[in-house]
């Protein structure tokens, strides 16, 4: 409550100073220049967007410096602003004395510290995050210039309640907020940083270098959380029935969720599905893109993208066609007229599919007679391919197609299927017609 009347005591001395600075002249003159500085330096910055376009001007700048060239256009007005009122507040100083022109210091002190924290903020490419962390230094800065700050403090520091041994008040909800935002950005950065370095590292395959993004950027993530924490003088322990409460949650209601994400890392780990893989489960067949945190991507053979759990992947059958060998053996069936010689086919369908340009040469194809079937001889055409990524049903179809040409220029048939009817005894039909038996 002393704090409270501290802070009313203050604002009722500047609302009584300001009373009686109100029915000043000089007062009313300092808020007409202000007034006349902002029309002419908002026109003059609208007037100056038409006529230049700055973004094709700084399209090929390096990207820090093309956003510090967006903001000083999009803040162009403060920046005209803030220079005509300092320039009106030198010429009040000449002509008469400080008190009668406090206003418009305390006017460019504003502009020119919003104008320095928007140009740095410029720096974050989040938007989001780039608006939250400039108006909050702004307004800490304004309640600095105007006097303002310590009583604000205090104000919000007594706001306050208590859970368990920790006390939690308003100042430190706010102080949080702010440093978290701003720790966890610098995380995020630092932790794209390493993630591209270990993108550049050759000799880890593809697995391991996405485990060991996700790694770094889950350990400085969790260091800025603790680091805020303990900046701002909470006790962690002091939070351990709240955290145990957490944890019984998570283990009931968010148990696929931590399912998927324990499924993730172990599919990253043991290396048993990693980006670029050409998988088939559950009737997809597609390759991975990437693996998610909770998910897998796999681009199926038209376009389709297809979020498969990780969980999925590690408790069902997956068939991996490129787990450890990108070589995979494929089959075609077929069959041909009795009146063709086996030997003679076996050499023709392997000699067709030959010059074929996926097909391996090693190791080499092979044709083989399965079954004589009802109405042809029943063969198995098996070879090899290297790059089952580029699709398995295109290249079965060239290998038919092949064989097509191949047996009708040889000669050689493809039957279909022939059947037979044939009656028993002979029926004998009556017909009668009226008394007539024929």
């Amino acid at each position: 409550m002393d704090d409270f009347a501290q802070l009313f005591d203050v604002l009722a001395r500047w609302i009584r100073s300001f009373g009686a600075e109100f029915t000043s002249i000089w007062f009313a003159i300092q808020i007409g220049l202000i007034l006349l500085a902002a029309a002419f330096a908002f026109s003059g910055a609208a007037f100056a967007r038409k006529r230049i376009d700055f973004g094709s001007q700084v399209t090929k700048w390096p990207a820090v410096a093309r956003q510090v060239a967006e903001a000083i256009s999009a803040n162009l007005g403060f920046i005209i602003f803030a220079l005509v009122v300092a320039l009106l507040h030198a010429a009040m100083l000449e002509l008469t004395t400080p008190a009668r022109s406090y206003l418009l210091n305390i006017a460019t002190n504003l502009a020119t510290a919003w104008i320095a924290i928007a140009l740095l903020a410029a720096l974050l490419r989040n938007h989001f995050v780039n608006r939250i962390i400039a108006i909050s230094v702004w307004t800490i800065a304004a309640l600095s210039i105007l006097g303002l700050l310590g009583n604000t403090t205090k104000l919000l520091d007594s706001v306050a309640i208590g859970v368990g041994g920790l006390r939690i008040s308003l100042l430190l909800v706010l102080k949080t907020t702010v440093f978290l935002l701003v720790t966890l950005w610098l995380a995020v950065v630092a932790g794209n940083f390493l993630d591209k370095r270990v993108q550049l590292a050759t000799d880890l395959t593809p697995s391991i270098q996405i485990l060991l993004g996700k790694l770094i950027r889950l350990t400085l993530i969790t260091l800025a959380i603790v680091i805020v924490f303990n900046a701002v003088g909470i006790d962690l322990s002091a939070l351990a029935l709240f955290s145990g409460a957490v944890g019984v949650g998570i283990g009931f209601g968010l148990q696929k969720i931590v399912s998927n994400l324990v499924s993730g890392i172990i599919l990253l780990a043991d290396k048993s599905i990693k980006p670029g893989d050409v998988i088939s489960t559950g009737g997809n067949h597609g390759w991975v893109k990437t693996i998610g945190a909770r998910y897998t991507l796999v681009v199926l053979r038209d376009g389709r993208e297809v979020l498969l759990p990780n969980e999925d992947l590690v408790t069902q059958q997956v068939i991996n066609w490129s787990h450890s060998n990108s070589q995979v053996r494929l089959e075609v069936p077929f069959g041909v007229s009795y009146a063709s010689d086996p030997h003679a086919v076996c050499a023709l369908a392997v000699c067709a599919i030959a010059g074929l340009p996926r097909i391996l040469p090693a190791p080499e194809p092979a044709c083989h007679l399965i079954k004589f079937g009802d109405s042809s001889l029943d063969f198995s055409l098996r070879f090899w391919i290297g790059d089952p990524v580029e699709g398995t049903t295109n290249i079965r179809s060239e290998v038919m197609l092949a064989l097509w040409d191949a047996f009708k220029r040889e000669g050689i048939e493809i039957p279909y299927p022939v059947r037979d009817v044939r009656f028993g005894d002979a029926a004998r039909v009556t017909v009668e017609r009226g008394d007539e038996v024929r």
